[in-house]
C-alpha cells in the first residue's frame, strides 16, 4: 500500500512493488481417485488465485498443481475444461 502523505517524516517513504496475484475462473474435472472432501462430485468451477499470471500457451501446469493440492489428488487427476483470467 502507498500513502502519499509523509505524516511528519522528514524522508519520503520507501516504495516496495510486489507482483500482483492473478485470478482465474476455472471449470475442471477431477478424475481417477475420488476427492476425499467431496467423494460424489467430479465437476467443479470457481475462482483460483495464483501468485503470478499463467504463461501463454500451456501454462496451466501451475493451475492443475494448485487444484490437485487443494483436492488431495495428483495433477494428472485434474482435467481443465475451461479457464479465463479475471480482470
Amino acid at each position: 500500500m502507498f500513502c502519499g502523505a509523509f505524516h511528519g517524516e522528514t524522508a519520503p517513504p520507501s516504495l516496495i512493488f510486489c507482483p500482483m496475484a492473478a485470478k482465474y475462473y476455472t471449470h475442471f474435472l477431477t478424475a481417477g481417485a475420488k476427492p476425499k472432501r467431496a467423494p460424489d462430485s467430479s465437476e467443479w468451477s470457481g475462482v483460483v488465485e495464483l501468485r503470478s499470471p499463467l504463461e501463454q500457451g500451456g501454462g496451466t501446469r501451475e493451475l492443475k498443481t494448485l487444484l490437485a493440492q487443494s483436492f488431495d489428488l495428483d495433477s494428472e487427476d485434474i482435467k481443465i475444461l475451461h479457464w479465463a483470467r479475471l480482470h
